[in-house]
């Protein structure tokens, strides 16, 4: 696990600034805080920072191939590296480490591009082929890792693991993106390929991007998520264990100690139970509590750890952690609103004091069903299957217009949100079912200014883009696929990368092995969701690894009590740092008037404003950084 960062001239060979290239190196250093790495030649400059996990001795980069033709910055694991490095042998390639880097160069050599069709593993590649003077950047399939970038006026590039690499460079613009703004507010995070900065890209996961000299730009997916549908059942459950158990075992490879989250729940509790049965010796298993009882697991996290003989460690959090909110914006560079990204930054801090890597149990609601918008969405198709669409958005367009605003009951009491979501097509009314702010209170919460700047974009127009794209055979595995190229890659992966390398943690994710992913999402509607329960077949595989009352107990989810703190001193430093004369009244991007009520009706216990509230103080920590963001002064001659 390692951070990269590069520049590249796309017009000639003009020599590269050392003073960039290492200053964006230096700015995401605790990505890897083992070492460094620089390579520069006409026209271009690759740094990398190193986090030891694999080949400790011979693993550095950047590495270059025997001839020294082709240069390799990465960051990520290669699980079947071993396997590869078989067959390139088998092959006449002869190698001098036993490295997993090595490997990504002779596959190249090998296979050209289409090296990236065999690997499996999470990364973000940067390989420069002096040759053909060609950089070819790369992303996993399902998007672990990031890799963002940024062409410049000058006619060069720059890219990086984080935004913050980039931000160092002093001629990139620092102009915000409307759209980014809109996509933000409605889903709680920016969606590949757009970033908070209008000139700032991140590569879509499952894509790679080739640039050569005088020539355009070549973007293009290398991998999409076909779903390998079958209607054999009757063996599901076993063929879950066998595939989960050697993914996990692949993914407990490294030079150094490897521990599990352990938040209690079902896929975090299976993933250790299948690690612990994987391994020599006992395992570390590290969990967050809260003293909401409603959203505390500890007690489950505990039967797991004593049943496997687990060296557990607990830390509990109580809504004064006002210091680590205010951290969220350097470790994430742009708006980032999972408020589950507090615990998670205390977690990854907690693993990092006892093991160098940890294994996650993240994926397990996408594959298997799990989220309960999944149940709405998969009940609203079956009535948009029944009724033509004029028939439905006459009935239930007017059910919506006279039916009560109730905000602050249960989502299947809110009735008239589910009459304007079945009043409209599949894919808009994903979205409502998905959104975090609704459109009405969006256009509502934006300044006129901003409004007018949107030209009437809308970022139904993402999930729109991917639902028209997704070949599911059936409602819920098209929402699935849905999810996974976007909510898995922009919020989850996003706060699991940048919370855990802030502290210098490797996290692996082994239900995001793309062959598992495609296997999953594959299986019948029946086995996901049974008699209106989720995730049913991983429930039925894990029978055996965990307790009975935890897998089928109600679903909480690892996430922070927002409504309760908000009305505590987290709510009191809330509203003093978006209060007049801060960033975000300051910006002109919000009705500061509806912001104050969105906080009174909150704090009064009239309505649950939480999740918007903690948006627009994610927004407002950003825009408190954005100008602390440091450049690098260059000298005239690189």
């Amino acid at each position: 696990m390692c951070g990269i960062a590069g520049w590249y001239d796309m017009r000639g060979e003009r020599p590269p600034s050392r003073a960039l290239v290492k200053a964006m190196t230096d700015a995401i250093r605790h990505r890897g805080p083992d070492g460094e790495g620089f390579h520069f030649a006409p026209g271009i400059g690759l740094g990398h920072r190193r986090l030891a996990i694999i080949d400790l001795a011979t693993g550095d980069q950047p590495m270059f191939n025997a001839q020294r033709t082709t240069c390799v910055i990465y960051n990520g694991e290669i699980y079947n590296f071993r396997a590869l490095r078989r067959e390139l042998e088998a092959k006449g390639h002869l190698f001098s480490t036993t490295s997993d880097t090595e490997v990504i160069l002779h596959a190249y050599d090998e296979w050209g591009p289409r090296f990236l069709e065999r690997l499996t593993g999470m990364f973000a590649i940067a390989l420069w082929d002096d040759a053909r003077r060609s950089l070819l950047l790369a992303r996993d399939r399902i998007g672990e890792k990031p890799l963002y970038y940024s062409f410049l006026p000058d006619g060069t590039l720059i890219f990086g693991s984080e935004l913050k690499a980039l931000l160092v460079c002093p001629s990139l613009r620092r102009e915000i993106d409307p759209c980014a703004v809109e996509e933000f507010f409605a889903f709680g995070y920016v969606p590949d390929p757009r970033s908070i900065y209008k000139g700032v890209k991140k590569l879509p996961a499952g894509s790679r991007l080739i640039l050569r000299r005088g020539e355009a730009p070549d973007l293009a997916s290398y991998w999409k998520l076909t779903p390998r549908y079958s209607d054999d059942s009757r063996h599901a459950a076993e063929e879950l264990i066998d595939r989960l158990s050697a993914i996990v075992t692949s993914q407990l490879v490294a030079d150094v100690p490897v521990g599990a989250f352990l938040s209690g729940g079902t896929d975090s509790s299976g993933t250790a139970a299948l690690m612990a049965q994987a391994s020599k010796g006992p395992i570390s298993a590290f969990t967050i509590g809260f003293n909401q009882a409603d959203h505390d697991e500890t007690a489950y996290a505990a039967l797991i750890a004593a049943r496997y003989g687990a060296r557990h460690v607990v830390e509990r959090m109580n809504g004064a952690e006002t210091e680590s909110v205010g951290r969220l914006a350097q470790v994430f560079d742009e708006p980032f609103g999972d408020s589950s990204a507090l615990p998670c930054l205390h977690l990854a801090r907690l693993a990092r004091s006892q093991v160098k890597v940890a294994l996650s149990g993240d994926g397990g609601d996408e594959l298997f069903g799990g989220y309960r918008r999944y149940a709405f969405h998969l009940r609203e198709e079956k009535i948009r299957s029944t009724l033509p669409a004029p028939l439905r958005q006459a009935i239930f367009g007017a059910l919506a217009a006279i039916y009560p605003q109730l905000d602050v009951a249960p989502r299947f009491l809110r009735a008239r949100h589910t009459f304007r979501e079945l009043s409209l097509d599949s894919a808009t009314g994903y979205f409502w079912n998905l959104s975090v702010v609704d459109d009405d209170l969006r256009h509502r919460l934006f300044s006129s200014d901003l409004r007018r700047s949107l030209g009437g974009y809308s970022a139904e127009d993402v999930i729109r883009r991917h639902f028209v794209a997704a070949p599911g055979a059936d409602a819920l595995s098209r929402a699935q696929i849905v999810d996974v190229k976007t909510w898995l890659p922009g919020d989850i992966l996003t706060k699991v990368d940048r919370t855990a390398m802030s502290a210098g943690l490797e996290v692996r994710v082994p239900m995001l092995d793309h062959s598992f992913v495609e296997w999953a999402i594959g299986l019948p509607v029946t086995l996901k969701r049974a008699n209106g329960k989720s995730k049913a077949v991983l429930k039925q595989a894990f029978t055996q690894l965990v307790p009975h009352s935890l897998l089928y107990r109600p679903k909480q989810g690892f996430s922070a009590p927002l409504a309760a703190w908000f009305r505590g001193p987290l709510g009191d430093s809330f509203s003093r740092a978006t209060g007049r004369g801060g960033a975000l009244s300051e910006s002109g991007l919000f009705e500061n008037s509806l912001v104050d009520q969105l906080i009174d009706q909150h704090r009064r216990g009239f309505r649950d404003n939480s999740r918007t509230l903690w948006l627009l103080w994610m927004f407002q920590g950003f825009l408190a950084e954005v100008d602390r963001a440091p450049r690098v002064s260059l000298p005239d001659v690189a």
